[in-house]
C-alpha cells in the first residue's frame, strides 16, 4: 500500500465516524459541526484523488454555504438544539438495522460494480475543471437547478417559519 492509500483510507475512516456522529448526536447544533468534519474529509478523498477542482466545489459550496445555511435554518426557526425527550422512540433498533441493510446493500453493489476498474491518476484530465464544468453544465444542468430552487425553498420556509409565534398567532 502506498501513503496515498493510507491517507485515502483514514480519511475515510474520519468520514464514516464523523457522519455516524451527526446522525447519532443528540444536539443540533454539534451535529452541523460534524457535518463539516464529514464534508472536509471527503474533501481531502477529492484532492488524493487528484479531482482539485471537485475538492474546493466542496468546501467552498458545502462546507461554507450549505452548512451555513443549516445553521441559519436553525437559529432562524428558533428550534431547539438540546437533547428531548420526547424524540426518542422504541423504533431505534428497527432504524439502526434498515440503515445497516441499506449500507450493506450500497457497498456490495458499488463493490460489484468497480470491481476491475482502475482510475489513472497521471492523467491530468480526471479531475480538471474543463471536464468538471463540461460534465455538470451539459448533463447534470437540471439536477442543479432544481437543487438550487430546492435550497431557495428551504430558505423562504425557515424565513416563514421564523416569523411567527409558538402561540399559532402572529
Amino acid at each position: 500500500m502506498s501513503a496515498v492509500e493510507v491517507l485515502f483510507a483514514l480519511l475515510g475512516l474520519v468520514a464514516v465516524g464523523s457522519a455516524l456522529l451527526v446522525v447519532t448526536t443528540a444536539r443540533l447544533v454539534h451535529a452541523a459541526l460534524w457535518l463539516v468534519v464529514t464534508l472536509g474529509a471527503l474533501a481531502g478523498c477529492y484532492l488524493l484523488l487528484a479531482a482539485e477542482f471537485v475538492a474546493w466545489v466542496q468546501v467552498l459550496i458545502y462546507v461554507g454555504a450549505v452548512v451555513v445555511l443549516l445553521l441559519f435554518a436553525l437559529m432562524l426557526t428558533r428550534a431547539p438544539t438540546a437533547a428531548e425527550a420526547g424524540t426518542v422512540t422504541a423504533n431505534r433498533p428497527l432504524a439502526a438495522g434498515l440503515a445497516v441493510l441499506v449500507a450493506a446493500a450500497l457497498v456490495s453493489s458499488l463493490v460489484a460494480g468497480f470491481r476491475d476498474v482502475r482510475i489513472d491518476l497521471d492523467d491530468s484530465v480526471v479531475g480538471s475543471a474543463e471536464t468538471t464544468g463540461e460534465a455538470l453544465f451539459t448533463s447534470w444542468v437540471l439536477p442543479f437547478e432544481v437543487l438550487s430552487v430546492l435550497l431557495l425553498a428551504a430558505l423562504v420556509g425557515a424565513i416563514v417559519l421564523s416569523r411567527s409565534t409558538r402561540g399559532g398567532g402572529r
